[in-house]
């Protein structure tokens, strides 16, 4: 199924990336709350390590505070979770449910989100009915030490022509990199340890959103 011709309007901008791992001494519902009391309307719930039962009960509590802040919610890899909490959507890796299968589950409603690292992948991406990429590691990171190789900001402008999809940059992104990867032509930007690490989550999310939302940058 072709992705519709006009973007989800809340797919651009900060899209934080909710881990239990990476602020283990805090709700990851007080997290989102903060963080959407201070503008993100984009949140992706990722979590490799608790149980199908654990990941459910956060997932669903999650969605109802998504929900009443106006924002979106995302799924990591779970096409099952997602559906099981009537998450916004899914966002897949090059090794989950390919996107056909995950399409015919979520319906045509549901915003699906794909990791690429190649321009190929960018292209069937495209091609094949994604609402949005994400594209990295543009830096490398340490949330995910087994990542693909580096991109860089050189291969994120050079797939920006490949498609019009909403693009956002991933993989060790921070305040002072948020400039040279909007003047690549990217949409957005996924974090999760620039804003979840932060000693102060509110001042981080306003940070971002004041880069990503600057009227005039050199180069745009």
């Amino acid at each position: 199924m072709p992705s519709p011709s006009s973007p989800h309007p809340l797919l651009k901008g900060l899209y934080l990336i909710l881990d239990p791992d990476v602020r283990p001494d805090r709700s990851l519902v007080q997290v989102l709350q903060e963080a959407a009391e201070h503008g993100v309307r984009l949140f992706q719930y990722r979590d490799k390590r608790s149980s199908m039962r654990e990941a459910y009960e956060r997932a669903l509590a999650l969605r109802r505070a998504a929900s009443d802040a106006g924002s979106l919610l995302i799924v990591n890899d779970r096409c099952d979770l997602a559906l099981a909490v009537d998450a916004d959507g899914v966002h897949l890796g090059q090794e989950d449910l390919p996107l056909p299968y995950a399409r015919s589950l979520l319906g045509p409603e549901k915003i699906i989100g794909i990791s690429t690292h190649r321009p190929e992948q960018v292209k069937e991406a495209d091609e094949g009915g994604a609402d949005y990429v994400g594209f990295g590691p543009i830096f490398s990171t340490g949330t995910k030490p087994d990542h693909d190789p580096v991109v860089g900001l050189d291969g994120l402008r050079a797939i920006r022509p490949l498609t019009d999809l909403p693009v956002f940059a991933i993989g060790g992104i921070t305040i002072e990199s948020v400039d040279s990867i909007v003047r690549t032509g990217a949409d957005g930007v996924s974090v999760i340890s620039a804003v979840l690490a932060a000693p102060d989550i509110g001042q981080a999310v306003r940070a971002f959103i004041a880069r990503l939302s600057a009227p005039d940058r050199p180069g745009c």
